[in-house]
This record gives structure tokens, sequence and C-alpha cells, in this order.
């Protein structure tokens, strides 16, 4: 392996056990973590976005967990940098640092780097933003599904400010945000191995109900109550909290709510998954962490 330091990349969709898993290979190569979550960044959000418990923050160094305020920008780009200095200190002290997470565009500008994209005129910006503002994330989906359909596949539909990016992108240039994704991989100087949970459909889908109904019974509800005053900002257009503002406006049942979060969620992991398996550099396994321990040594010798 030479004199390399080797980041251990773990992705897969939301619900599927990365956290756990995370937490047992840190502990076992004795390193840090780096969150890739779009969500978990953001000191305001908690239940609804599935951070790891306090125990867990206590015993083991995160990075990118509570780290940026609903009003900051947070993209892609912020994230590279953020988490090739955080990797860098890690480095500093330990041979191997863990990511987790499921957002896959962050993990792509971390382990690839970022293309430079096209500049759009302010005016673009701004206008999609308040038709945005006014007709909600569902319209924002529809638009994408109709103009960008490539990108719209791939996933991406937790993060207002991503889905806003990719549309402006289109209707500037003609082309999808993805057609810019396509310099050459940026040699990082430290090696990265990635591994993903593969957890069978079914088995998944129960387990995000049954996580949402946790987070339920954890105040998930209260927590969006105590954020209606700040619920159009973009980090808050997501899964888990606009379904139930739209409880809070009397425009559907609690009941009805869970529902549409569990449903949301459901498809949420879809299409994380059909965007991590066009990655040929992912070794999917199952739950059992002394498999993922297993096949990072033994990788120790390809590099």
């Amino acid at each position: 392996m030479g004199d390399k330091k080797t980041c251990i990349v773990i992705v897969g969709p939301t619900a599927s056990g990365k956290t756990k898993l995370s937490l047992q290979l840190a502990e076992y190569f004795k390193t840090d973590i780096i969150s890739a979550d779009s969500r978990q960044c953001y000191r305001e959000l908690n239940i609804g976005v599935a951070k790891p418990d306090e125990k867990a923050l206590a015993e083991i160094r995160h990075y990118f967990i509570n780290s940026h305020s609903i009003h900051d920008d947070v993209n892609a780009a912020v994230f590279e940098t953020y988490a090739l200095t955080a990797v860098e200190a890690i480095f500093a002290e330990k041979d191997y640092a863990v990511m987790v997470g499921g957002t896959g565009l962050y993990i792509k500008s971390f382990c690839e780097g970022m293309d430079d994209m096209p500049d759009i005129d302010s005016s673009v910006r701004e206008s999609l933003r308040n038709e945005y503002n006014s007709k909600g994330i569902d319209w924002l989906k529809e638009m994408l599904k109709t103009h960008d359909a490539l990108f719209y596949s791939r996933g991406e539909m937790l993060n207002p400010q991503r889905m806003l990016r990719a549309l402006e992108v289109k209707l500037s240039t003609g082309k999808s945000v993805l057609a810019f994704h396509t310099a050459e991989k940026k040699q990082r100087p430290f090696n990265i191995i990635k591994v993903g949970i593969d957890v069978p459909r079914e088995v998944l889908y129960e387990q995000v109900n049954k996580r949402v109904d946790m987070m339920m019974e954890a105040g998930l509800a209260e927590e969006v109550k105590s954020l209606n005053d700040h619920r159009y900002i973009n980090a808050l257009q997501t899964v888990g909290y606009k379904e139930l503002f739209e409880y809070i406006d009397g425009k559907v049942s609690l009941e009805k709510a869970v529902d549409n979060i569990k449903q949301n969620t459901r498809h949420y992991a879809k299409r994380q998954m059909t965007w991590f398996r066009r990655d040929e550099e992912i070794k999917w396994l199952g739950k059992n962490a002394d498999d993922y321990i297993r096949f990072v040594n033994d990788r120790r010798g390809y590099f």
C-alpha cells in the first residue's frame, strides 16, 4: 500500500444501516468519520435527518455533522472542499478515514472532483428561485422530469439547491448538468475503497417504514413545528419535513402525512440505488462488519 493513506467510503440507500457500519469500521480502524449526507450538516435538523446519537458523536469524531446552518448555501463543491480539508486533518494522525453517506453527488465530488460549471445569468437564477418559492418542490420535480429526465433519474431529489442548479443549467445551456460531469477524475493523494450495503428491497422498505415510525415517536412533528418560521428555506424542502408542513397547514391528516413520508423515503431510496449501482468501483456486501473489515484489509495489497 506504500505510504498512501486510505479512505473507506460507505454508501447505500437511506435506512440501510450505514451509520451503524461506519461506527463499527471507525472503531476497528481507530479513526474518524466524515458524513456525506446533504442534510445532516444542518444544526437545526435532527430527528428527521437521522443523525448519529449523542453517544456516537461523543465517542467518535464526526465531520460535516452540525457544521452548517440551514441559512448557509451548501452544495457539492462546498462539500468537496470541506471533506478534503477534513480528510487531510484525519490523515495527519491516522492511516484510515471513514466516509459514510447516501448523497451520491457529494461522494462523487470527494472521490473524483468537480467539473467547471457554466456561468448562469443571475436573472435566470432569481426567476427560477422565485417561481420555486411560489410553487414548491413538486413543481421543481416536474420541471426537472420534463426538461432534464437524466438528472431526475439519478435520484438527487432531496436537495432543492442542487435541483434548482440542474434546472437553471439545462434552461440556460440546453445541456443536462450531468453533461458537465465528464472531466477526467482528479487523482487524490490517498487511496479510496468504496463499499456499499446491499439490502433486499423488501427488507429495506420495511426498515424505512420502521424508521419513520421511530422518528414520529421521537418527536419529529414537534421538530418540524419548531421550524415552521423557516419552512421556505431550501434545506427544509425535503422528505420528512415538507410532508409535515402540509399537516400543519391542515392539508392532510397526520396519518396521511406519515404515509407520505414513508412513500417518499422509499422512492428516494430507490433513486439512490439507481445512482450507486452505476459505480462499478463499489463492492457490495451485506450487514456483517467483519466482511467489510476483511475486504478492506485484503485490498491493501492492491495499492
